[in-house]
């Protein structure tokens, strides 16, 4: 699976159970949790199927605050969010957007590359740890 910009790997548990794992490995190394979204359920309420998917919306100032100092539109896409989703076949996966993909998009790599290349190889390491 390819799309500009998304990294997606798959996971060895379910959906719900790698949200779980992401967000206990997020809290543990504190990072802030600020929502959890289930959208299988949503659509269960207005009476619409769709495979288990639920979102993570998460992040830390100290990793933030200095990329919108940069460039307060990346806070469009900032805090971060990871989907865990299930295809038609039964896998799960998860993807989130490339932290150098949102420097990119809000023109504020060469300014702030160090941060994004600590975000990135730090969130590649939280998802690993839920989808592993």
């Amino acid at each position: 699976m390819s799309e500009p910009g998304l990294t997606t790997i798959r996971s060895r548990h379910s959906v719900r159970a790698t949200i779980n794992r992401l967000d206990a490995e997020l809290k543990a190394k504190g990072v802030t949790v600020f929502a959890r979204i289930d959208h299988a359920a949503a659509a269960a309420s207005v009476g619409m199927a769709l495979r288990p998917t639920e979102l993570l919306i998460f992040g830390n100032p100290r990793a933030g605050t200095p990329l919108m100092q940069a460039k307060q539109t990346i806070g469009i896409d900032l805090p971060l969010k990871a989907l865990a989703w299930e295809d038609a076949n039964g896998g799960v996966w998860v993807s989130y957007v490339e932290p150098s993909w949102l420097a990119a998009r809000h023109g504020i790599g060469d300014q702030v590359g160090e941060a994004i290349h600590a975000l990135a190889a730090a969130l590649g390491k939280f998802v690993e740890a839920a989808a592993g």
